[in-house]
């Protein structure tokens, strides 16, 4: 049998992945059945397990992926963007891991086990988040009269807020000036500007 390459391998992990995301945000963990998986995605049972020991991992690698792609625009452009982001969509087409991102967050509220396992993968955000903030503060644009960690917590409650507030379908066309305001509070003001 010839040996798949590893590029294929990884096109197929990502197509997995992408599939993924759009099923469970489409239909929730538990209605994510492995059928609707498999329409979803496009590929039989067989092949998007042998990816993935069970329903359960493809999860929370898509979860994990996810973070990761959050914790690299909270590095480069902090965690307002990745609300920002979040609100690229609209109702009927919403932002591929705002699904993901409810998800995570129902589970973490009803399953121990997960939120014992998602802790570490959190922590990745929260730190992106606060080295980007001691950048800030180090090149004199984030306000200096409040704690970084203070400035961190801050920020990841209005990123909770704002996924319940799109959860819960709110209109997302009045939360632009809200994030605006938001990175307002944390800049530095200068004295008499």
């Amino acid at each position: 049998m010839p040996r798949v390459s590893q590029d294929h391998l990884d096109a197929r992990r990502r197509q997995i992945l992408d599939g993924a995301r759009v099923c469970f945000a489409r239909y929730g963990y538990e209605a994510a059945t492995v059928r609707r998986l498999e329409d979803t995605i496009g590929l039989s049972r067989g092949a998007i397990f042998h990816h993935f020991k069970d329903k359960e991992s493809l999860f929370l690698a898509l979860a994990e992926d996810d973070a990761a792609r959050m914790a690299d625009v909270v590095a480069r452009q902090g965690l307002v963007q990745v609300m920002r982001d979040l609100l690229a969509g609209d109702s009927a087409h919403p932002p591929d891991w705002l699904g993901t991102r409810l998800e995570v967050s129902r589970r973490l509220r009803t399953d121990p086990e997960f939120r014992a396992r998602w802790a570490e993968r959190s922590r990745k955000i929260t730190v992106a988040t606060r080295d980007r903030l001691l950048r800030q503060r180090e090149a004199g644009k984030l306000r200096d009269d409040v704690d970084v960690d203070v400035l961190t917590s801050f920020l990841e409650l209005v990123l909770e807020g704002l996924v319940s507030h799109l959860a819960m379908g709110f209109p997302a066309d009045d939360v632009e000036p809200v994030l605006d305001l938001v990175e307002e509070t944390a800049r530095r003001h200068r004295a008499g500007g």
